[in-house]
């Protein structure tokens, strides 16, 4: 996979903020080098987030978000303030751009505090600095000019610098073998596979193995068994799609370490201890209570698709309650949990950390379980405890 087709969920997302004509679209067009978006003098012109994945040197693949006016008025503009408050819950580093001329305002330093509360790196750039007699000397804050290119390969370097002092990422299956190692990826083609590609997670644990200079052997699910045992050499690890966990348990001898790629994922977004103490809550389901199933991403929903159709079934069969079901995909994910007992989280694929922890800490905070399907789907399938048997500290929990 090319540096163009890093996915979204594994780029640097820099977020521009500020007040409405401050020049946050012209700034963005300055340091990404296109015109990504349109400008005016007319406040307002942006009146929704604009997203760019894009290459930016010396950073490399990073998402570029543009957020409306912080300062919009009127009920359609209360709603555009608060989509981009929204987008701070997966920015990594934070532009706040001020109109050097008028100077920081209310709204300015209301973002400022923003950023400290959800602890995001940031930057105070001051725009339209060629309109200023002269530049403050001793500041920490940095003055540009989009017009006239000024200061914007500074900016950029020192973004480059905040992105860089976030943690190493963990791996997603790296970390758990050794070179030589063979790795069996159990994917199945059925109509909810993409046509003519395998999905976004099978694409990144494949890479990843070849990383740590192991061997991926990809089958389907019902030629797991006869692969196993022609295959010459115990493998480490088999990994499968969550939909066919039973059938690849049954067939994957004791000995061998089995899980799924969305409980790597859960591991690989920093949430999988609370996966599986969320999932705990299952057993306790109560007549009428509520369930949230988020999707990180939207796609076409098939007839029998996993997160509205089988999902929402398989917990009714477990629970053999009458439970209700709520939905999100993309972006919109509710502030307000409490009308829900537990959320059952996709993998997260395309969902960077920050928004993951995010969407993990929002139910934490009020007290709403948290899990995601790999996870729930081992647990109503009773194998949970054998496929995070390869994290010994997640299974200590699970035995508590």
């Amino acid at each position: 996979m090319g540096l163009n087709e890093t996915p979204s969920g594994e780029r640097v997302h820099i977020g521009f903020f500020g007040r409405r004509n401050a020049g946050k679209s012209s700034l963005v067009n300055a340091v990404t080098g296109q015109d990504l978006v349109i400008v005016s003098d007319v406040k307002g012109t942006t009146t929704d987030p604009v997203h760019k994945a894009m290459e930016l040197l010396p950073l490399g693949p990073v998402l570029i978000i543009d957020t409306p006016g912080i300062d919009d008025e009127g009920a359609l503009g209360e709603l555009r303030v608060r989509k981009a408050k929204q987008i701070l819950n997966k920015t990594d580093v934070a532009v706040l751009v001020v109109d050097a001329v008028a100077g920081k305002s209310e709204a300015d330093e209301e973002l400022i505090r923003l950023f400290q509360e959800k602890s995001v790196a940031f930057i105070v750039a001051y725009n339209k600095s060629d309109l200023l007699s002269h530049i403050p000397a001793q500041t920490s804050d940095i003055y540009v000019s989009a017009k006239n290119k000024t200061n914007i390969e500074n900016l950029k370097e020192r973004i480059a610098t905040l992105s860089a002092t976030e943690e190493p990422k963990l791996r997603i299956v790296g970390d758990l073998i050794n070179p030589s190692d063979f790795v069996v990826l159990v994917v199945p083609i059925d109509k909810a596979a993409p046509k003519g590609r395998l999905i976004l997670p099978q694409q990144q644990t494949i890479r990843d193995i070849l990383e740590a200079d192991a061997a991926a052997v990809v089958v389907k699910e019902y030629e797991l068994r006869e692969t196993l045992e022609h295959l010459g050499k115990k493998p480490k690890l088999v990994i499968t799609d969550s939909q066919v966990f039973a059938k690849v348990s049954a067939d994957t001898p004791q000995d061998i370490f089995l899980t799924s790629f969305s409980i790597l994922f859960a591991r690989y977004k920093g949430f999988l201890l609370q996966a599986v103490q969320g999932v705990k809550t299952l057993d306790a389901l109560q007549e009428g209570e509520r369930i949230l199933i988020a999707e990180g991403c939207t796609h076409h929903r098939q007839c029998d698709d996993i997160g509205t159709v089988k999902l929402p079934r398989w917990i009714k069969n477990y629970a053999s309650k009458q439970i209700d079901f709520a939905f999100t995909s993309g972006v919109e994910f509710p502030d307000d949990l409490s009308p829900y007992r537990l959320v059952v989280h996709c993998g997260g694929c395309m969902v960077n950390e920050r928004e993951m922890r995010y969407r993990q800490k929002c139910a934490e905070d009020q007290d709403v379980a948290f899990t995601n399907y790999g996870t729930i789907i081992a647990h109503i399938q009773g194998i949970l405890r054998r496929s995070i048997t390869i994290f010994p500290h997640i299974l200590a929990e699970l035995e508590e």
